[in-house]
């Protein structure tokens, strides 16, 4: 398995120092934050872009994917949520990025069939045009469908290939699943996997790998067993959490707790 990081951990930071991090510390690939308070995201122009791909060649870092904002199950029109991955999508192939991000974001007023059919829908236009560009669009498990149970709901009547799960350890956990009931779930769809760390349920400020409450050494040997050789990136919220500890200072740890951890599952 490959090694990422996100830049929601860093939140800000230029290019240049996202790389500087990822080289230093052995990451393979570093997963880009796609908003506006980031370097990169849908709204800068060609010329930015190209400056972004000669930076990561030149580092010999791969851009993993994009983490979009789009909520494919909320209220509303189809049309702005197409048009918001479509964006995403052109992006992500502009930077040779093999995969967007993407949420579930249904509302509490909702049925639950109505917004598994609203994001089904949606990602099921979606998923030609990102065909088009050879780029996968994400479900990540996350708010309203948080475990792979929820997830598959989606997935199920999409059924293509461009469409697949992003998996998030820590909702899926949240959710009461088991790493071998998330991973039963999403196999037959699943991108790449969220690793992180927290607190405790309760309490979701993040710390460094392997010091919290979630299952990472069960997700990573039941991902070994199955002989998936995907990527694992880690996502620190640090953007959310201003008082958790600088990212810089735990990702060689956090390289290295990963890596005994697959050595553990080999």
């Amino acid at each position: 398995m490959k090694l990422a990081f996100s830049t929601l951990g860093v939140p800000g930071l230029p290019l240049a120092d996202v790389l500087r991090l990822a080289t230093t510390h052995g990451y393979h690939g570093v997963e880009l934050r796609a908003h506006p308070e980031e370097p990169v995201h849908p709204g800068i122009g060609l010329a930015e872009r190209a400056d972004a791909v000669a930076e990561f060649k030149a580092a010999g870092v791969e851009v993993l994917g994009l983490a979009g904002y789009a909520r494919v199950a909320a209220p509303g029109d189809d049309e702005p949520v197409v048009e918001e991955i479509h964006r995403l999508l052109d992006l992500a192939r502009d930077l040779g990025a093999g995969f967007v991000r993407v949420f579930p974001g249904a509302a509490s007023d909702q049925s639950r069939e109505e917004a598994d059919a609203t994001a089904a829908r949606r990602l099921g236009t979606a998923a030609e045009y990102a065909g088009d560009l050879d780029v996968r669009i994400l479900l990540e498990t996350h708010d309203s469908h948080r475990t792979g149970a929820d997830a598959i709901r989606i997935l199920g009547p999409v059924g293509h290939r461009q469409v697949g799960s992003l998996w998030d350890v820590m909702h899926t956990w949240l959710g009461g699943e088991q790493p071998s009931e998330t991973y039963a779930a999403l196999a037959p769809h699943l991108g790449y996997v969220q690793v992180k760390d927290i607190a405790s349920a309760d309490d979701t400020t993040p710390v460094a790998l392997g010091t919290g409450v979630l299952p990472l050494a069960e997700c990573v040997e039941v991902l070994s067993r199955h002989g998936w050789d995907g990527w694992l990136c880690w996502e620190y919220e640090k953007r959310w959490y201003e008082a958790a500890a600088p990212l810089e200072e735990l990702l060689g740890a956090g390289r290295e707790h990963l890596a005994r951890l697959l050595n553990d599952s080999a």
